[in-house]
């Protein structure tokens, strides 16, 4: 907190962590959309494709709300970039069996 205003101030990393969250939150989400797109393949097609696009926001929204809790800007993305490459890497062995 400033004394001489008595206003708190912002974390330096709040765009650092806010951008990772928008940017690889979406991509995470949509990924994860895929994998329950091949997990559900079993179920007709619209029905599948509705649970596959209604899936993306709740995941997108957790990702982008949780990512504050990270310590710092980098590590968030960081993790992030982890968690893409592990869900998309998923994606590409799952589509290829």
């Amino acid at each position: 907190m400033s004394a001489a205003t008595g206003r708190r101030e912002l974390r330096r990393d709040w765009l650092a962590k806010t951008l990772a969250g928008l940017l690889l939150g979406f991509t995470l989400a949509v990924g994860a959309s895929g994998l329950l797109g091949l997990a559900l393949a079993g179920v007709a097609a619209p029905a599948r494709s509705q649970l596959m696009m209604w899936a993306v926001m709740p995941v997108w929204l957790g990702v982008f709300s949780g990512v504050y809790f990270f310590a710092s800007g980098l590590r968030a993305w960081l993790w992030l970039v982890a968690a893409n490459t592990l869900v998309f890497g998923a994606l590409a062995v799952a589509r290829a069996f």
